[in-house]
């Protein structure tokens, strides 16, 4: 690592397709490659319904043909450590408690079903290209309700789990006990994407409770649950999604919410029919600085995931998985009417964010009010861009690659949006 000023330290791997294991992630890796991690649909669901205290999963819609294809596509994936296999096992049974903790609750509760979810501000677009940062910013503003990383893992209590005698809501403990325990065996990751249990999160991982999105791509190599996936009707589980919302803002409101995802892209039409008055900022940003960003991450991530690291898969797939996104962009962009939408370029964000967000607010027909103004000013000046360290990319020595022959793959994205090349 070499120094990038008196606080902020550049981070360079030197070794991201040849890993040399921490002490601490060789431990991790013995212990966790000891034992085969099985997935038995049958006892993951037991599970969930002993930690739900409800059985009624609501499979009125093909839901257990989606379990059975989202396992068997992680089944497929034999390249996965037994680490790995045991947090997508946990996560398959959490999915499934939240799911069944939803229906019980939409049960004793069926006015929840009636909540509008009015006017919310959308964030569309790629990961690395802003999105966090907006979406993190935008909820700044109290008058809106965001999705912190530790509700979107939990959204819904089980029955009889509330806060300790401190307050402290056991789903929090949960989260800050799994970040804690990353930043122990991957510290670099907070530098790409910090998920600390008060982050603002990407609504997919509700979307994910009808098994119906996109999440599952980033933990392992799953292109049959992409094509499966795709072909369903977005718009019937986008409707499960706004059901979710309607739950959570029956939990602690309020009903005006700010959301994010990068899936959206290529979801325009079942995203507005859901969300028909709602308000859509675009980001944008340089496909090259999208691409490796997410690759590089991904490499780093997958010297503890996977048995072993392929960069040239990595950036096949997910050169094609961008590509997929923006095309779709492109095509349906139309679908947002231009007096409820913004385009936002990446290098826009940068000390320019005030002046959008007065653009944004009115799209929205909502006042932007010195109070709120000076809770956005707060929190830039709290995030400084790359507070964590910054990450020196190098495409061509870890990918085989260079900026500008990946670069020429998406000039239909150039010729479409203002984007810089970086």
């Amino acid at each position: 690592m070499g120094s990038a000023g008196p606080d902020i330290a550049d981070i360079d791997f030197d070794d991201l397709t040849s890993p040399r294991l921490t002490e601490v992630q060789q431990q991790i890796l013995e212990f966790t490659e000891a034992k085969r991690v099985e997935f038995d649909i049958g006892r993951m669901l037991a599970e969930a319904v002993e930690q739900a205290g409800a059985d009624d999963l609501d499979d009125t819609d093909g839901f257990a043909d989606r379990l059975i294809a989202h396992v068997g596509a992680i089944e497929a994936d034999g390249g996965l450590r037994q680490l790995t296999r045991s947090t997508l096992r946990q996560r398959v049974v959490r999915l499934l408690r939240n799911r069944l903790s939803l229906t019980e609750l939409i049960k004793r509760y069926p006015e929840i079903e009636s909540i509008r979810i009015e006017k919310p501000f959308i964030v569309v677009g790629m990961p690395r290209s802003g999105t966090t940062h907006l979406v993190n910013l935008i909820a700044a503003d109290p008058r809106r309700r965001a999705l912190p990383y530790w509700e979107s893992q939990e959204p819904i209590p089980a029955r009889g789990e509330g806060p300790d005698i401190f307050g402290v809501d056991p789903r929090y403990a949960r989260a800050k006990a799994e970040h804690d325990a990353l930043m122990v065996s991957a510290p670099v990751v907070a530098a790409m994407h910090d998920r600390f249990p008060e982050a603002i999160e990407e609504e997919v991982e509700l979307l994910d409770l009808d098994l119906a999105g996109y999440v599952l791509e980033w933990h392992a190599r799953v292109p049959d649950w992409r094509d499966y996936y795709l072909a369903l009707d977005q718009t019937r589980h986008y409707a499960y999604l706004k059901k979710v919302l309607q739950a959570l803002t029956f939990l602690r409101g309020p009903r005006t919410w700010i959301l994010k995802s990068p899936q959206h892209c290529e979801q325009l039409g079942p995203l507005m029919a859901t969300f028909p008055d709602a308000t859509v900022a675009f980001t944008h940003r340089d496909p090259v600085a999208v691409v490796q960003s997410a690759i590089t991450m991904m490499a780093y991530s997958d010297r503890l995931r996977r048995t072993t690291i392929d960069p040239g898969w990595l950036l096949d797939y997910w050169t094609d998985r961008v590509h997929r996104l923006l095309s779709a962009c492109v095509r349906d962009r139309e679908l947002v009417p231009p007096e409820r939408s913004i385009d936002v370029n990446f290098h826009q964000l940068n000390g320019n964010e005030l002046p959008l967000l007065d653009q944004l607010y009115r799209r929205g027909g909502v006042e932007l009010t010195p109070k709120v103004r000076n809770r956005f000013q707060q929190y830039l000046d709290g995030n400084p861009r790359g507070k964590h360290g910054r990450i020196r990319y190098d495409l061509q020595r870890h990918f085989g690659i260079s900026a500008e022959e990946l670069r020429g793959r998406f000039d239909f994205y150039f010729d479409r949006f203002d984007v810089r090349p970086e």
